[in-house]
């Protein structure tokens, strides 16, 4: 297995422009703003998570949830993330991995619009349910795209941004390296902390 280098893709359809990203891809923040900025009014992200057999006691579920909820809060677009279910056995894996279904569609300001599995009393607020594992089945829910076109533009998310500012983001230590940190120590080379970037390049890698 290695990474995609097909780039990220909106693709107009006959419900608006969609904007594409598989499963790990939807972990990043980055990915998220990189489609709206190219003109995506709903982020879709298909789904392939479950357990973890390294550590039974970890639910990834409300965490997997929060992230997309975050997504669609911050871009001011409604995401869908469809989740697979069964069990199955990877190769070279020792234990199965059960992947928890539990799709859901979260709305503009990242409330939780319809969830598999989810009881109508819990969504009331616009929060998930907080035990649908393990829940099989499709859900919809109604959105006005014109509408949050609209908002995106009062909310100005988008005018005010500064790129100048984000020259970090586009290496992988946030000093202009392609070593150190995994984590990012919001150092900068260029008119931020050297000390901060100091530590982020200096190959330490326990997150502090």
């Amino acid at each position: 297995m290695s990474p995609g280098d097909t780039g990220l893709h909106v693709y107009d359809t006959a419900y608006g422009r969609v904007g594409l990203a598989i499963c790990w891809g939807q972990w990043f923040p980055e990915v998220a703003r990189a489609l709206v900025l190219q003109g995506a009014e709903v982020l879709l992200y298909p789904s392939c998570i479950g357990d973890e057999p390294h550590d039974p006691a970890t639910d990834s579920y409300p965490h997997w949830v929060r992230v997309q909820q975050g997504h669609a809060a911050a871009n001011l677009v409604p995401l869908l993330a469809a989740n697979r279910m069964g069990r199955e056995q990877l190769a070279g894996a020792a234990a199965a991995v059960t992947y928890y279904g539990g799709s859901f569609i979260a709305g503009a300001q990242g409330q939780v619009l319809a969830q598999v599995g989810a009881s109508p009393k819990a969504l009331a607020h616009g929060d998930r349910d907080p035990a649908p594992e393990l829940a099989e089945g499709f859900v919809t829910a109604e959105v006005d795209l014109a509408a949050l076109a609209a908002s995106r533009v009062e909310w100005g998310i988008f005018r005010d941004r500064r790129p100048d500012l984000y020259g970090p983001l586009l290496t992988k230590d946030g000093c202009g390296g392609g070593g150190g940190s995994a984590y990012g120590y919001g150092g900068s080379s260029k008119g931020g902390s050297k000390a901060g970037c100091a530590a982020g390049c200096s190959g330490k890698e326990d997150g502090h």
